[in-house]
């Protein structure tokens, strides 16, 4: 299974070779590689698995799948506590 992250451009440094980017996912900001969407502008979401840029995504797609994912960890965290609850141990 691979896991990709929408992020946000924040700027991109077009004199390196490969394109490189800070892209902002949810505030935690990364050097990415941009070649594989050279005609990203600042502003726009791409998606990220392992440091690249993997295609293009618009604003509200990007937002739903940031939803989602945090609505996963919401329901990932209420099974780890139910859990330690359920264990026995104080």
């Amino acid at each position: 299974m691979c896991l990709a992250i929408p992020g946000k451009v924040l700027s991109i440094d077009r004199s390196t070779e490969p394109l490189m980017g800070k892209v902002s996912f949810g505030g935690i900001k990364k050097q990415v590689c941009l070649d594989w969407t050279p005609d990203v502008v600042e502003g726009e979401y791409v998606v990220v698995h392992v440091g690249f840029a993997i295609s293009k995504m618009d604003e509200e797609e990007a937002g739903e799948t940031l939803r989602l994912i945090r609505e996963v960890e919401g329901m990932m965290e209420g099974e780890l506590k139910s859990s330690t609850d359920n264990s026995g141990i104080s």
